[in-house]
């Protein structure tokens, strides 16, 4: 599905992480930690096409990622729901219209009738879907982030420290929402500092938990 084969990349010359490699098979969950400023955002923004590698190869859904033109990667993306950390909406359109706007964007706005109601229910929503995005708490703007990012039902969903912002039973509700679409076949690559949360998780789910440090890409063991 998301292939890196010793893969460099970094800023201003000075490289984040040089040689790695990482293989997202379908079906797969994936936690990546790591401290601050190892590179864990670099490393999910080359998953998703929004960053190109400076060496190696990136294989998305078998195509090489440096070959994509810009047509090819905004339909590989089709592929892929991103949860940002700094969830970003249009705060003059309600939130049930921001989290049909992936359909919208992909001239599929008709399909959003039938799987917007559906969807509002899910992830708890249904009360403010009328509601502006500045009226919303953390937590239910990290919700409606989820489902704007699985609206188009993509096969990965990757999520970029989805409960840094929200409480200890946000951060719960929100994981298992992650784990449903993990059991659903959908392939779940999830970025977080916090240890706590993965080690209450890896009870719930078959998870690999990888560690990004010193520009080195390890699978943590039991000590987590």
């Amino acid at each position: 599905m998301i292939e890196l084969q010793n893969v460099s990349c970094g800023y201003g010359g000075n490289p984040l992480f040089s040689q790695l490699s990482l293989e997202l098979a379908p079906g797969s969950f994936h936690f990546l930690t790591g401290p601050s400023g190892a590179g864990k955002t670099t490393l999910l923004r080359l998953c998703y096409a929004d960053l190109r590698a400076q060496s190696g190869q990136v294989l998305l859904f078998g195509r090489d990622a440096a070959t994509l033109d810009r047509d090819a990667v905004a339909m590989t993306r089709r592929r892929i729901g991103v949860v940002h950390q700094d969830c970003q909406f249009l705060d003059h359109l309600p939130i049930a219209e921001n989290i049909a706007l992936p359909l919208t964007v992909a001239d599929r706005a008709s399909e959003a009738a039938g799987n917007l109601p559906e969807l509002l229910a899910w992830v708890g929503l249904q009360a403010q879907a009328n509601q502006l995005p500045p009226e919303l708490s953390g937590g239910e703007r990290q919700r409606a982030a989820l489902a704007r990012a699985v609206i188009i039902s993509p096969d990965l969903i990757i999520a970029d420290e989805p409960t840094g912002n929200v409480d200890w039973e946000m951060s719960q509700r929100l994981m298992t929402l992650l784990v449903e679409l993990n059991r659903m076949g959908k392939t779940i690559l999830i970025a977080t500092h916090d240890l706590t949360m993965i080690r209450s998780m890896k009870a719930e789910i078959s998870a690999r938990v990888l560690r990004l440090k010193d520009g080195e890409l390890q699978q943590a063991g039991s000590e987590l």
